[in-house]
């Protein structure tokens, strides 16, 4: 198992048509922790992982990977180090759910061996049979390609893994299965996880810590519990109480 690489985000801002879509000064997200990115839709969550993982170039400000600064000389090493999973896994649809998974590894000339020690490493993982590995995207359901798209990110053992909303779009209950399967598989792989999401119970479901995102910005970051208590901008209390139905806990001062 590759060991794990820390992310860190200084004075980050990338603009559209002179609009600021990130404007960070300063966010890091220590080695095999998971964080919890989230916000309103619009407000640069998905920006920002397309610069970490290097398909953007900020307009300025510098994108570190366990140190190593993210650029045009470094941009294929560090993104092999990282999973990136898109919404709605953004699969090939020319290809079987195994020549998806197995596509990069290919392509860096894998034996076949390791490949299949591998893909059985990630079926285990994600809890897939293995007859589903020769079926095209459209014959399996959302949470399938899901599960195919989480095992894709994983192939090469990334040290990184960047999801942007994962689980938008699914039926409830394939949802709450997926939640806690991907709890419990960052918990196994004791990876560094940046986890997009709108959605407040999950994000607090899934991970100890969240930021909330607003304009680009870090308005707050900290525990479910915290955030709720100590709101450091109005924005963030109006977006949690926006959650409902969401099962706030009694934090009334005993």
């Amino acid at each position: 198992m590759a060991d794990a690489a820390g992310i860190e985000i200084q004075d980050v801002q990338k603009t559209y048509r002179g609009v600021p879509a990130i404007d960070i000064d300063c966010l890091r997200v220590e080695p095999r922790s998971t964080l919890a990115l989230i916000g309103p839709s619009g407000c640069g969550k998905s920006t920002l992982l397309r610069l970490i993982v290097g398909l953007l170039t900020p307009d300025r400000g510098t994108i570190r990977i366990d140190g190593t600064p993210m650029g045009p000389v470094t941009r294929l090493a560090l993104q092999r180090r990282m999973g990136y999973v898109i919404q709605e896994g953004g699969l090939f649809p020319h290809l079987t759910a195994r020549e998806n998974v197995a596509l990069v590894a290919r392509d860096l000339d894998w034996p076949e061996a390791r490949i299949e020690a591998r893909i059985q490493e990630l079926l285990d993982l994600t809890q897939i049979s293995r007859d589903l590995l020769g079926r095209f995207p459209t014959q399996i359901s959302g949470g399938q390609r899901q599960r195919v798209a989480l095992m894709r990110a994983l192939m090469l053992d990334p040290e990184v893994l960047l999801l942007d909303e994962p689980l938008t779009a699914l039926d409830p209950m394939i949802r709450s299965d997926l939640q806690r399967d991907l709890k419990q598989a960052f918990g196994r792989l004791r990876k560094t996880v940046l986890f997009v999401t709108h959605d407040m119970a999950e994000a607090a479901f899934i991970s100890g810590e969240i930021a909330i995102m607003n304009r680009g910005s870090i308005l707050q970051r900290g525990s479910f519990r915290e955030l709720v208590r100590n709101p450091a901008a109005p924005f963030v209390t109006e977006f949690i109480r926006a959650q409902r139905p969401l099962e706030v806990p009694d934090l009334t001062p005993t």
